[in-house]
């Protein structure tokens, strides 16, 4: 049976690495997939992994038919045996249940690869939407890892390297940018206490402020 699954993780977990190797597989395969991206770090229309690897997609808009796309494409004799669905926390709830409709209507995989929560521990509505309708989540199993080396579990947004909470949900950038908006992976012991690496390491480098006694 056709289903939704909803890959999550962490950023760095490689959910897009895994998304462009379900592509290549099946098309190995023969089959063709209909690929869906929104706001990808490598441009407008492209589905690309932190790797390098990149192909061509469909860059959905704010109020764009998911489901209705898909039949256009069937009708004028496209094919698509499945469909991959990238940052898939962007897209609106509305358009979540559009996919599903692809699954229960069509017939179609699904498969979508998104981050579960922003950068104050807050579920992305995309995000929830899945959870609430996927046959299947499925956690990805290559671990992200904090900067003091535990496994992460949260985003973080810095700021010339400090961690920010207030902000708009959605901000496109990309990690390794202390010098502007930049994102990070913490572990939640280190994302309450709103410590990255950067100010982890300028708090190393403090020198000695314990009191010493005269001899």
């Amino acid at each position: 049976m056709p289903e939704l699954v909803f890959f999550s993780g962490t950023m760095d977990c490689g959910k897009s690495t895994l998304a462009l190797q379900i592509e290549h597989n099946r098309s190995a395969r023969g089959l063709q997939g209909m690929i869906f991206t929104r706001d990808d770090r490598a441009g407008e229309g492209k589905l690309s992994s932190r790797l390098g690897l990149v192909t061509d997609a469909v860059e959905v808009a704010d109020d764009q038919d998911l489901y209705a796309y898909v039949v256009v494409h069937l009708s004028q004799g496209g094919r698509a045996d499945y469909v991959i669905a990238d940052e898939a926390q962007f897209l609106a709830p509305g358009q979540i249940d559009q996919l599903a409709r692809v699954v229960d209507d069509l017939d179609i995989d699904v498969f979508a690869f998104g981050i579960t929560t922003d950068f104050r521990s807050k579920l992305f509505p995309g995000s929830q939407r899945l959870v609430e309708l996927a046959d299947r989540v499925e956690v990805l199993q290559v671990e992200a890892l904090c900067w003091c080396g535990a496994r992460a579990t949260h985003n973080a947004r810095t700021i010339g390297g400090a961690m920010v909470v207030e902000g708009a949900q959605v901000v496109v950038s990309d990690v390794n940018q202390p010098e502007n908006i930049g994102y990070e992976v913490l572990c939640r012991r280190h994302h309450r206490r709103r410590m990255t690496a950067a100010t982890a390491h300028a708090s190393a480098l403090s020198p000695d402020v314990l009191p010493i006694a005269p001899v």
